[in-house]
């Protein structure tokens, strides 16, 4: 703990030096990430590979998301760090008004094992672009990319503004004992809340990027063949190790056969009748993850439509459907992250409607339907931090889209200048001139019927006009402005 503390001191008192706030320091950490990534990426496609057995497009995919993201904050940095001006009630409208955006000072990152680089490095740089200090904890299970991390962040960056340690969940309970001026932790459900127990000690503003039970939903009269492709995309990526990834399907009965025939269909096409041996397909990034997952792919045997192949010592699961799935069945208990994919028969829209609105609210929702009843009813009926209609997982690539939970998968949002808001407190500015002290006497003691009378006439608003012009504002300025000129 005295290490910890020692480190979070040492962040703290570079901070205090103010050279965190300038932009040139700003970009020179950006620069500094976009070198990291850009000299070394053949030994972190290596390391996701060592990890996880990510296949080359998908280590590609996270790598090149995280610089895509990088290379938008740099090209608006400059805009995004400006004072922000604002609407104004006529009677300030001779002051300033305006929004600084401040760093809050020492900000902690936990990342995780699934995308160790996308998920570690971009909240990072988003709270350099934003002026903070970060103390930045890596994931103990992706061991080979936390090494190549913890080698390179010291190298590229401000040794003196960031500091890297890396652990498992003993460390991240060791690491919140300290103070933090924020928290981004992105993870399970049940350490979230742990995470921000320990941040309401202090009243530690935090993000939260958890998961959950993301469903799906396929209506009648689709094109089954692209729904099983783009289904099955989302499902398999990262071997279903993704907080976004569909987790289980609903739809009527009298399609579920049809949609598994279009699903087998995609699975032999994707890695040519076998992801065992295929370069396309990755593997579970643990023994704890594919123990959990084998227990849910032994329990439901009889549930069994494509897949249920396991090798625990390549810790690789096939690609899994299963049929008939009740709602209190084990595989729909907790949240799969894996390449197990639950269908569940429902009667009807509204039955699975009902289904999501009385559990948890998950991370995205998606639907695949051409009706635009449908399609109302769910956006218009459900609650998530997402909403996807006929694809699955591109809207996290859309960084003008908030990415993040609400409720129980998650807590605030990033991506683009969502993130720079995120490590920003929004200071609120407002600047006076000691001018025309007389015309101020209007808010001062003594309170006479007088003064009342004239201040709720200025201050009151009407409905259907503009906000900072009523009638009466027009009367009183015109007012004070004659008197003004009299006295001149």
């Amino acid at each position: 703990m005295a290490y910890y503390t020692e480190l979070v001191e040492q962040l703290r008192a570079a901070y205090r030096t103010g050279k965190t706030k300038s932009y040139e320091w700003r970009r020179q950490q950006l620069e500094g990430v976009l070198k990291l990534l850009d000299e070394n990426k053949e030994e972190i496609v290596i390391s996701l590979k060592n990890d996880l057995h990510k296949p080359l497009l998908e280590a590609f995919f996270e790598i090149d998301q995280c610089r895509n993201d990088l290379i938008d904050t740099m090209n608006n940095l400059k805009e995004w760090m400006k004072p922000q001006k604002v609407q104004k009630p006529l009677i300030n409208i001779m002051d300033k008004a305006f929004i600084q955006k401040q760093p809050y000072g020492v900000v902690l990152v936990i990342g995780t094992w699934n995308f160790p680089v996308m998920l570690t490095l971009m909240p990072m740089f988003g709270a350099f672009a934003a002026g903070n200090c970060v103390l930045l904890k890596t994931s103990r299970i992706s061991s080979s990319t936390s090494h190549v991390l913890e080698k390179l962040v010291p190298k590229y960056l401000d040794k003196d503004c960031v500091k890297i340690v890396n652990g498992g969940s003993g460390e991240i309970a060791v690491l919140l004992k300290e103070r933090y001026d924020y928290i981004f932790y992105t993870g399970n459900t049940s350490v979230g809340k742990i995470v921000m127990n320990a941040a309401s000690q202090y009243l530690t503003p935090v993000t939260l990027e958890l998961g959950g039970k993301n469903p799906v939903y396929v209506d009648t009269n689709c094109d089954y063949k692209a729904v099983a492709n783009r289904l099955l995309w989302g499902k398999t990526i990262n071997a279903g190790q993704t907080c976004i990834s569909p987790d289980y399907v609903m739809c009527t009965k009298d399609i579920q056969g049809e949609l598994i025939q279009a699903m087998k269909i995609t699975i032999n096409a994707f890695y040519q009748g076998d992801p065992y041996s295929s370069g396309s397909y990755g593997r579970l990034g643990n023994d704890r993850n594919f123990q959990r997952v084998k227990k849910i792919i032994d329990s439901s045997k009889d549930n069994i439509a494509i897949g249920g192949i396991t090798n625990e010592k390549e810790y690789y699961v096939s690609p899994t459907v299963l049929q008939d799935v009740k709602f209190t069945d084990p595989a729909m208990q907790e949240e799969m992250f894996g390449p197990v994919l639950p269908i569940i028969p429902v009667n009807n829209a509204e039955e699975a409607i009902e289904y999501i609105v009385n559990g948890e609210k998950p991370l995205v929702m998606y639907i695949f339907s051409n009706n635009k009843t449908v399609k109302e009813k769910f956006s218009n009926s459900t609650s998530s931090g997402g909403l996807v209609i006929n694809d699955t997982m591109l809207h996290a690539g859309v960084m003008t889209l908030p990415f993040g939970g609400v409720g129980n998968s998650g807590l605030g949002a990033y991506h683009g200048k969502l993130t720079f808001d995120t490590f920003s407190h929004n200071r609120a500015c407002l600047e006076r001139q000691l001018i025309l002290e007389g015309l101020q006497s209007i808010r001062y003691p003594p309170y006479t019927q007088k003064k009342i009378n004239i201040i709720q006439r200025v201050t009151k608003k009407e409905l259907h006009q503009l906000s900072f012009m009523s009638p009466w504002s027009f009367l009183v300025i015109g007012m004070i402005a004659a008197a003004f000129l009299l006295k001149v």
